[in-house]
């Protein structure tokens, strides 16, 4: 999920740590005057030596006349208050720590470059240099410490309650540019997680990204209705109205407009073009923007949205509960409260760091929600009694509502995406059906979720495979100058269709369709002794089958690193990592193809098509997608946990169905025990080239654990299953002629 819940990472020294304590509790009452101009030398990069152990760089400027450090990778600014009768020794008190004392000195050249920081109580002494003047031209937008000196020293900062329709007021945030000389663009962003902080100080969250603050947009924020400082009540994923009858019919598709409203005739030096942007839920906040958009909304960037919970994104796919993540997500969302207050992210008590046994220890979904969920959690209480693709999911799916568009869309999403990867393709498939001519370009990038925006902490690197540089290349070429274009009326805009990463060579490629039309259907058969053969060579007539047991007390894991942390709860890396694990374990069938005689790009979604049979009455089927290594396969250059590619088993693509659900998600029926079955489904697209000499692998599985949770593989509402309904059950997997196991892949023919 741009996020499900604000995920940072927040590695401070002790150093580090008295510095942060410089921070003043309350703002300054005092405006001394502006000592910019009287002395322009001071700010600039500082280098602080300290103990000879540490050196930190600092950026020191002044803001309306105050001075303020910021030291470089922090979130947070120190202000500092002029001591009174000098003028150019300045101090701050911590609770902790007492008071600071900063003055700053003359170098050789009588300029103040250079300064000294004393604390008598805790005896800490140091000097500064300066070591470069400021250069926000250089800026980097992955800096926290960088996006956030850049948005002080370029943008003032205010904060509404921006009425709704109902009467409702919404807390907004606007960071408007200094700059005067032109009216600018507005970018909003509408999210439930908090817009922290709140009140004078700014925030380092340069939504979409710096580049957009460079440009001089008026970045708006804003907590959706019933969260955080925002009036009214939370409605999960709140469904769409299409006849609002009165002004109490409300969702936020209505919040975004009656929003855009007010920022057009309250916002000053503003052009009168409004771009809407956000990532996961955001991103879903963002599409709704779209439907019945304001006028002055030209451009909408729905970026990983969360879009049908049931059939894919977050909550479940294909009617499987996404276990790790969405127990995590749910309990650490959802809030009773009583008036508006600030979010606050909250994780699950894990006793170990081992998620395999935390979850399997968990016991059934009724043990979870007793011993998690003791307090009332909309998200998952809604979850646990909606089984079945019932009118609450229903309504809660956009798909259906992506009619008559008027903005131009931008929907990128991450092929690494644990969370809303369907959701994303969906969307981009959903909005081309349904608005003929609509600009519509789909980004599909090397990335896990919100993984594109450099607001997040991690890396660009998935696993062993790097990656690095494509965010940057997206931020740049693709998403500043669609909005550009829009918003800013630049006269040219060099986008196709889809902008998609090949995985398996490393490299962006552009079709005029997604899926490509050139790309042509071939299907691979499972067939004896463990092959995986193409339409065409020869195989097997006779019927027969490959089977397995499948026991819910011993499930297959979905990794071999399951270990736990705040959020996500779950191994980012699982979807390129190696898959030898799992292919040893008897309860997993396995089918590989002969080394590849030349490279097979494959371009859009994969089809599972099985045909199956089980002794119990439910099961759920797991197919992956594995790009095989050569034997010689080199080693990665950086490769600090020595792994080796030789044989290496890719992960490239992974989805599950509950059996139960093959035939309508609405209705559910039982298998016939030993009765013969097809259980088809599409698993979302790739973009990945097999190279020469590689082998493709499929793998065919009952568990994924934690990841999904277990069936008990008899016919019952799992979500009121008993430890004794879980029971072991062989399953078979039949190819030949009469049933074709197999997937469907779209190739690509050779340039």
């Amino acid at each position: 999920m741009i996020k499900k819940i604000h995920r940072f990472f927040f590695f401070l020294t002790v150093t580090l740590l008295v510095l942060l304590s410089f921070q003043s509790t309350v703002y300054l009452q005092s405006k001394p005057d502006d000592l910019t101009k009287k002395y322009p030398e001071i700010e600039g990069i500082y280098e602080m030596n300290i103990e000879d152990t540490k050196t930190l760089t600092l950026q020191i400027y002044f803001k309306d006349g105050i001075l303020r450090h910021l030291v470089k990778g922090d979130r947070s600014v120190n202000v500092w208050d002029v001591v009174p009768d000098k003028e150019l020794q300045f101090t701050t008190t911590s609770k902790k720590n007492g008071t600071y004392f900063k003055t700053f000195l003359k170098d050789e050249h009588g300029k103040f470059t250079r300064f000294h920081v004393v604390n008598e109580k805790i005896k800490f002494d140091a000097y500064g240099v300066k070591k470069a003047a400021l250069d926000d031209n250089k800026a980097n937008p992955a800096s926290r410490s960088d996006r956030l000196g850049y948005l002080e020293r370029h943008y003032h900062k205010s904060e509404h309650q921006i009425p709704m329709r109902d009467g409702v007021r919404l807390l907004t945030q606007v960071y408007s540019p200094t700059d005067l000389s032109e009216s600018h663009p507005i970018i909003l962003y509408r999210e439930p997680y908090g817009i922290e902080p709140y009140g004078e100080q700014f925030t380092h969250k340069t939504f979409p990204s710096l580049l957009f603050a460079k440009e001089n947009y008026i970045l708006v924020y804003q907590d959706i209705r019933g969260r955080s400082l925002s009036e009214g009540t939370f409605n999960y994923q709140a469904p769409y109205i299409r006849d609002k009858k009165s002004s109490s019919d409300v969702d936020e598709s209505s919040d975004a407009y009656d929003t855009v409203e007010w920022l057009f005739k309250n916002v000053p030096n503003q052009n009168g073009k409004v771009g809407v942007w956000g990532s996961s839920y955001p991103g879903f906040t963002a599409a709704m923007a779209a439907i019945d958009a304001h006028p002055a909304v030209r451009a909408v960037s729905p970026q990983a949205p969360m879009s049908d919970l049931f059939l894919g994104d977050d909550g479940h796919h294909y009617g499987a509960l996404y276990l790790a993540h969405y127990i995590s997500y749910a309990y650490g969302v959802w809030r009773n409260r009583v008036e508006p207050i600030p979010f606050r992210s909250r994780y699950i008590p894990f006793d170990t760091p081992d998620g395999y046994a935390f979850f399997l220890g968990l016991g059934t979904l009724k043990n979870i929600t007793a011993k998690i969920f003791q307090e009332k959690n909309e998200i998952w209480d809604e979850a646990m009694a909606h089984e079945t693709y019932d009118s609450y999911w229903k309504s809660r799916s956009i798909y259906p509502h992506l009619l008559s568009i008027k903005p131009a869309i931008l929907t990128v999403g991450g092929w690494y995406d644990a969370e809303d990867l369907l959701g994303t393709l969906q969307t981009y498939q959903a909005l081309e059906k349904q608005n003929p001519g609509l600009r519509n370009t789909l980004v599909m990038g090397p990335w896990r979720h919100s993984g594109w925006n450099m607001i997040q902490s991690w890396d660009e690197n998935m696993g062993v495979f790097s990656f690095t540089g494509t965010r940057a290349y997206f931020q740049e070429k693709i998403e500043l100058p669609f909005f550009n274009y829009y918003l800013k009326g630049e006269v040219t805009l060099d986008l196709h269709e889809a902008h998609v990463f090949d995985t398996g060579i490393d490299q962006w490629e552009t079709y005029d369709t997604w899926p490509p039309g050139q790309a042509k259907e071939r299907k691979l058969y499972f067939s004896g002794n463990s092959r995986l053969l193409f339409e065409g060579d020869s195989s097997e007539t006779k019927t027969s089958f490959d089977e397995y047991l499948s026991d819910p007390a011993k499930p297959v894991p979905y990794t071999l690193q399951p270990s736990l942390q705040p959020a996500p709860s779950y191994n980012l890396d699982y979807f390129v990592e190696d898959q030898r694990f799992a292919a040893s374990r008897p309860d997993v069938l396995v089918y590989t193809s002969e080394p590849l005689s030349e490279d097979v790009k494959v371009a859009g979604p994969i089809t599972a098509e099985l045909y199956v049979s089980t002794t119990g009455t439910d099961a759920d089927w797991v197919v992956k997608v594995i790009d095989v290594f050569p034997g010689d396969a080199p080693d990665p250059k950086n490769n600090p946990q020595n792994v080796r590619m030789g044989g290496y088993q890719r992960l490239i693509r992974g989805d599950v169905i509950r059996g139960k659900f093959r035939s309508s998600f609405e209705i559910p029926e039982p298998f016939i025990p030993g009765q013969v079955a097809k259980v088809e489904f599409e698993l979302p697209d790739i973009l990945h080239t097999f190279l020469k000499g590689h082998r493709i692998m499929v793998q065919v599985q009952s568990s994924w654990f934690p990841l999904i949770d277990r069936n008990p593989q008899k016919f019952c509402n799992i979500r009121q299953a008993d430890p004794e309904d879980f029971q072991k059950a062989t399953h078979r997997v039949f190819r030949a002629s009469q049933y074709p196991s197999g997937i469907h892949l779209l190739v690509l023919p050779k340039e």
